[in-house]
């Protein structure tokens, strides 16, 4: 079985073939425009944005342990127009999402109930022998599971909270922090691993950017509050406006660096006990009407935020991102983290932050629709 990669990689070479020539910047998605009108040979995935066509291509990774090549013919590593040949297993791929869909309409209410990780979980060919270890061996938390399990252990969330924003510098320090601008690194799938120069700004409420250096050209992600993008320049495709659950996310992320907003953020939260790293965690789960849930992992002992969780609805089944936080010092009076990670079915990327500078000016530029 071929191990899998992150995808990004190769489905920002072009995936299903992109509606021009490699050597070429094509203009940039419109919002709105579906999956079928960005990409080529589109069959059964049809009337879905483009951003969430890329993010169901990675729950195709991360159910099968694939990566593009996988499944696609090998050509499109040199020739992305190969991404429309029809493959053994991309005519596989769509009769399994037509099964899923009916299985989801005839038995669950048209609910997402069966997704891909459902039958494959990590395997390009799924299970039918029980596996006795996992019957008789110690229960594992799954931590990008939505479903979650409170405990009569865990103590009250607003106990949690008040901990959490003790340990960052406290109410009144926070409330004096609305902003900052910060130079450090980016690293991932697109980097080779390699750290290239980044920068980051971020205003309250939840305005946020990341702008990167790589050999290509500059690699943003953006949200400025009601709208978002991500542009890499050498891709046929470099500019996607965000769309739904990819949209939500962004204004979490954005959200996350200013601790006095997160509880009241959300009408209910739950609270558990977990472990990350052997380190006891508290774990809270937020939810609004209508949005998937918001999982926050807090360390035990220090009550700082350790883990982000949040997940975006696709055609398969809802896809997790994680953000882990970690190398917090203290900034004017309250502990930031300058170093965050982050982990979905694309790709992982690490940014490490060498100087933040709270307060700044920002221009109103930097939140911007990237220019291509």
């Amino acid at each position: 079985m071929k191990r899998a990669v992150p995808i990004v990689g190769l489905v920002w070479l072009a995936v299903i073939g992109v509606h021009a020539s490699p050597a070429q910047n094509p203009p940039p998605a419109p919002a709105g425009r579906m999956a079928e009108q960005v990409f080529q040979n589109v069959q059964v995935l049809k009337g879905i944005p483009a951003d969430e066509f890329l993010d169901t291509m990675g729950m195709f990774a991360s159910a099968l342990l694939f990566d593009c090549v996988s499944c696609h013919a090998k050509e499109i590593i040199s020739d992305p127009k190969a991404f429309q040949v029809a493959t053994p297993r991309v005519q596989r791929a769509r009769q399994m999402v037509v099964m899923m869909n009916t299985i989801n309409t005839q038995f669950f209410g048209g609910q997402p109930r069966v997704t891909c990780f459902t039958c494959h979980g990590g395997g390009n060919r799924p299970k039918t022998e029980p596996n006795l270890d996992l019957q008789y061996g110690e229960p594992a938390d799954d931590p990008y599971a939505m479903a979650f399990v409170p405990s009569l252990y865990a103590p009250p969330v607003d106990q949690v909270f008040a901990k959490y924003l003790a340990s960052v510098g406290g109410a009144d320090q926070l409330a004096t922090f609305t902003s900052f601008a910060a130079t450090g690194t980016y690293a991932g799938y697109e980097t080779e691993q390699m750290e290239v120069p980044a920068e980051v700004y971020v205003r309250a409420p939840n305005q946020m950017a990341t702008i990167a250096k790589t050999p290509a050209g500059l690699n943003v992600r953006v949200f400025d509050g009601r709208v978002g993008w991500r542009f890499q320049p050498d891709t046929p495709l470099p500019l996607i406006e965000l769309s739904g659950g990819n949209l939500t996310g962004a204004a979490i992320e954005a959200m996350m660096w200013f601790p006095a907003t997160i509880q009241r953020a959300f009408a209910q939260w739950q609270v558990g006990v977990s472990a990350i790293g052997g380190r006891d965690v508290v774990a809270v789960q937020g939810t609004n009407p209508g949005q998937p849930p918001v999982r926050l992992y807090f360390d035990e002992e220090s009550g700082r935020l350790l883990r982000l969780v949040h997940w975006r609805p696709t055609a398969v089944g809802a896809v997790p991102t994680r953000i882990d936080f970690a190398d917090y010092r203290a900034l004017g009076g309250i502990q930031v983290p300058f170093q965050w990670t982050r982990t979905w079915t694309n790709n992982q990327v690490v940014v490490q932050l060498n100087e933040i500078r709270p307060n700044a000016p920002i221009d109103a530029s930097r939140f911007a629709r990237p220019a291509i």
